[in-house]
């Protein structure tokens, strides 16, 4: 294909040559996405929201708000009902001996079977 260099067209191919083994990336892998939509539609209402935010009282509140987004959106991205799964981690957390036993978290991750079976 010719194209002049120095126009839109040749600018964008040029670019597309030197990302070719970078966008290549996803046939080495069957997992790989083509796209990063997914990705980018999940934090979206993050960004949309970062407006509000700014008016956080201290940053702990602004901490504990992206702790909670955070466990949102993991909840969302594992298929659980997402105010099951709050309600679930509200009654076990404050029981759980994460701090002495770490491994107790694990249980309560969005991934675990006994999470998947209890708050699809």
């Amino acid at each position: 294909m010719n194209v002049l260099q120095g126009s839109a067209l040749g600018k964008a191919v040029i670019y597309a040559r030197n990302q070719k083994r970078y966008m290549e990336n996803y046939l080495l892998d069957g997992r790989f996405s083509l796209s990063n939509n997914l990705a980018e539609n999940s934090i979206r209402p993050f960004t949309v929201g970062r407006k509000n935010w700014l008016f956080s009282d201290t940053p702990k509140g602004a901490s504990a708000s992206a702790a909670i987004y955070s466990l949102v959106e993991t909840a969302k991205a594992n298929g659980l009902n997402v105010h099951t799964y709050l309600n679930h981690l509200l009654l076990y957390m404050p029981d759980a001996d994460y701090q002495n036993d770490p491994e107790v978290l694990e249980e309560l991750m969005p991934w675990s079977e006994q999470i998947q079976v209890e708050c699809k």
